[in-house]
């Protein structure tokens, strides 16, 4: 139980501490939510999940991958 809590601060410090219009790669995405790589891009080709493909990898902005998480 003290893990989970534990993760869950890390996880919160980390949402306060970044800015919520800054872009992440999908490593980034795939460690602060939690998952792998390849949901992430199923759920992209999906288009449940809002990416940005213009600079020849996949860029996601943390508010569409915060509301994504919540959804």
């Amino acid at each position: 139980m003290q893990i989970i809590i534990k993760k869950l601060d890390a996880i919160l410090t980390y949402i306060k501490n970044n800015n919520s219009s800054r872009y992440m790669d999908i490593r980034e995405v795939s460690e602060f939510a939690g998952i792998s790589r390849s949901t992430i891009r199923r759920n992209v080709k999906a288009n449940k999940l809002k990416a940005s493909n213009t600079t020849g990898k996949l860029l996601f902005k943390v508010s569409d991958v915060e509301n994504w998480l919540n959804g």
